[in-house]
């Protein structure tokens, strides 16, 4: 197994993204290639101990910034980390690619370089949301702000593959992210989507309200990219509320302090529920290769769990069963009836 990583991409780019693929090929003995500035990842190499069969240097000397145009820097950088990751991957001299870095570009590249998979419209960024019952696969989570109701079927089927060949979930349950429970609930859009899904060969649940999200009602969420990043970002922003106010409450005096130090290993278990490093990164499903995007900010521990995640993304051959799940469903009809 042999995963591309963007050695450039990301808040903490090189010195997490070495650290972390060091421990990967440690701890999943895979063979990492490392693709950016050589002087810069050959440094921080040589801080660490580790199997150097397993490593690979491709040089990069081009980075492409989070203020860099996305379709723009995949066209003119020709010689960035990022895109030369993807050309790796697209030439099958890899079998999978992750970056950190801007992720509106590497949704570009993975489109124009990797390519779409054959009948699939609109490749979809999909996360790992943690609930009160484990896990969600919410998605789109950005990539496409404006959606078809064909669209959203292509995300549902998509979304209950990676839950059942990755995350190891039997017969995903699927919901329909919406303003209510009932049928004829919502906009035009998820009106027509509802009756789309309905009869498409997966476990259907219904329409999901927001309020329900957190509680783990249902395996894949799925929604167009304007309202999955809404959820996302309004979530993050909403743990790190919480946890910031009941540090100012614990704090207050000495009996609340001796509260929290009672209370620690249990918050400390709480918080990691909900750390992101923990799930690695979010799949770009659609394409025809397996493109994994980490947090821009992520450490060495968030980049080790991405190569475990795309490790089993890979060998668990996502890509293809896409691929023969689409062609079955566009050889029926608009319900997905023979």
């Amino acid at each position: 197994m042999k995963i591309a990583v963007d050695a450039m991409g990301g808040d903490k780019a090189p010195n997490s993204v070495v650290k972390g693929s060091i421990d990967a090929i440690k701890e999943y003995g895979v063979h990492i290639v490392l693709v950016g500035i050589e002087g810069k990842i050959r440094k921080e190499l040589s801080k660490y101990e580790f199997n150097e069969e397993k490593i690979e240097i491709i040089n990069a000397e081009e980075i492409i910034t989070n203020e860099d145009k996305p379709v723009m820097a995949i066209r003119r950088k020709k010689n960035s980390s990022m895109v030369v990751g993807l050309k790796l991957l697209k030439n099958s001299e890899v079998d999978a690619f992750i970056s950190a870095g801007n992720t509106g570009a590497l949704l570009s590249g993975g489109l124009f370089i990797v390519g779409r998979t054959k009948g699939i419209d609109r490749p979809a960024l999909a996360t790992v949301y943690p609930t009160s019952k484990g896990v969600s696969l919410l998605m789109d989570v950005g990539a496409n702000a404006d959606c078809r109701p064909k669209h959203l079927q292509h995300f549902a089927v998509m979304g209950s593959i990676y839950c059942q060949r990755v995350l190891g979930i039997d017969s995903p349950s699927v919901g329909l992210v919406n303003i209510g429970t009932e049928e004829g609930k919502g906009n035009e859009l998820t009106k027509e989507s509802f009756g789309l899904l309905q009869g498409t060969d997966i476990n259907f649940y219904g329409n999901v309200e927001a309020r329900d999200i957190p509680k783990g009602i249902v395996d894949v969420l799925v929604c167009d990219g304007f309202v999955g990043n809404i959820i996302l970002k309004l979530t993050e922003g909403l743990a790190e509320t919480i946890f910031s106010l009941l540090k100012k409450a614990f704090m207050k005096n000495s009996l609340t302090k001796l509260g929290a130090l009672m209370l620690k290993p249990g918050l400390k278990a709480f918080k990691a529920d909900l750390d992101y490093r923990e799930y690695g990164g979010a799949p770009l499903l659609g394409v025809k290769k397996p493109v994994i995007k980490a947090h821009g900010s992520s450490d060495n521990i968030a980049i080790k769990n991405a190569i475990k995640q795309a490790k089993i993304f890979s060998e668990n051959k996502v890509v293809d069963i896409v691929q023969s799940e689409i062609h079955r469903l566009e050889g029926k009809d608009t319900f997905g009836k023979e």
